[in-house]
């Protein structure tokens, strides 16, 4: 095919944002580039190009998608990375550059499941004392500081990378990247007797096990429900979806 290759910028650093971009990069007649937030100190690449860092909010990333030629925009990013999704609406706006959302769906309680939802971690660590004392907590190492304060209670923090403070006092580490199994998590919720888990509503596979661990123990969990996305904005639930958007999106074919 002639002509120079048409640009994509995916915004990614989920599972699903590396397999877009395997897919894509296999197509010699595009150029895929991946944006990693740079919040993880050993992120695992994706195919293509790779930039890490922030581009200086919506004006910075309209200026980048204009000077490097951007033809199509994907907004992969975590369920809770908030802000960026709506960076990324602002700035194809202005840059004029079509953008998708590919977001995966999330969680769904089911039979035997004991979910308290919760708009925030601040509600969820409202919500622990009434609950459990020793506290399962998988939702990142940034957002520890809305727990430090209950030092009635023991929490396990699994996290990428070590967490710092502020956080809680009475607390063990786990240094872990997913997919994690499910008998693996049983073990843990045995070992540590855990009490209550506290999650975000990732969606995905690859941290659901614990849900199952739970349930079959009995163990109540408190979700953190999804932040606000942009609205108007077309969303797919897969890489294939999103695969097959570009290429209507850019007039090429499967």
């Amino acid at each position: 095919m002639s002509g120079a290759a048409r640009h994509v910028l995916i915004l990614g650093g989920t599972t699903e944002a590396r397999r877009l971009a395997a897919e894509l990069a296999a197509d010699p007649s595009l150029r895929v580039t991946s944006s990693l937030a740079g919040r993880v100190a050993a992120p695992r690449l994706p195919v293509g190009e790779v930039r890490v860092g922030g581009f200086g909010g919506p004006g910075g990333l309209a200026r980048w998608l204009r000077e490097q030629q951007v033809d199509a925009l994907i907004d992969a990013t975590h369920p809770f990375a908030g802000t960026i999704s709506f960076n990324a609406a602002e700035a194809a706006t202005d840059a004029r550059v079509p953008l998708l959302a590919l977001r995966r769906p999330g969680w769904t309680a089911g039979p035997g499941d004991r979910w308290t939802s919760v708009a925030s971690l601040d509600e969820a660590a409202r919500a622990l004392p009434a609950l459990g004392e020793r506290v399962f907590l998988t939702t990142g190492r940034m957002g520890l500081a809305a727990f430090a304060h209950l030092e009635d209670m023991w929490f396990l923090v699994r996290s990428v990378d070590a967490p710092e403070p502020p956080m809680p006092s009475r607390m063990e580490t786990v240094l872990e990247r997913g997919p994690f199994t499910v008998d693996g998590e049983r073990e843990l919720l045995r070992r540590h007797r855990i009490d209550v888990l506290v999650t975000k509503d990732s969606g995905g596979e690859a941290t659901a096990a614990k849900l199952v661990a739970a349930r079959e123990a009995s163990v109540p969990v408190v979700v953190v429900r999804r932040p606000a996305v942009p609205t108007g904005v077309p969303e797919v639930a897969d890489a294939e979806g999103a695969a097959a958007w570009v290429r209507r999106t850019l007039g090429r074919h499967a």
